[in-house]
């Protein structure tokens, strides 16, 4: 069966070696991986501050996803699936409750900046281009920035 539920600090390295997991799924070399670890990977504090919901079917961890909510923007931070559950509708799941999530909290609209391997997902669900960001992680490059209107 399948829940969602709030994350809690303790559940860090569980969420955060899926989120390497997931992000490897792309074939990424293993500097790319590094500097993602150094940049983007989830903390205690980030989930102590934050919106962070995590799916699971029975015990077993699925995927998770977080909200960074600022003063002046809200992102969807992270939303990450175990590898071989990647493509069979629970990515869609968890968007979706980060949907009503923001809904409950008054949010009209966040961004999300993504990779392009997963820009393919985000823009099907009916998020949008905004614009082109610096990549963090390789020098000189762009990544999209999307925008949801909810």
């Amino acid at each position: 069966m399948n829940t969602i539920e709030s994350a809690s600090p303790t559940d860090i390295n569980l969420l955060a070696n899926l989120e390497i997991r997931s992000e490897s799924y792309w074939g990424y070399d293993s500097d790319f991986m590094d500097k993602f670890k150094e940049i983007y990977l989830i903390t205690q504090e980030f989930i102590i501050n934050n919106p962070t919901y995590i799916l699971k079917n029975d015990d077993k961890i699925i995927g998770f996803y977080g909200l960074l909510i600022n003063d002046d923007e809200v992102s969807l931070e992270y939303l990450f699936i175990e590898p071989m559950y990647i493509g069979i509708g629970y990515g869609k799941m968890l968007w979706n409750h980060a949907l009503e999530e923001c809904k409950k909290l008054g949010i009209r609209e966040f961004t999300i900046i993504t990779s392009p391997d997963a820009r393919g997902f985000y823009l099907k669900l009916g998020a949008t281009i905004y614009k082109q960001v610096d990549s963090l992680i390789s020098k000189g490059n762009k990544t999209p920035k999307l925008i949801y209107r909810l």
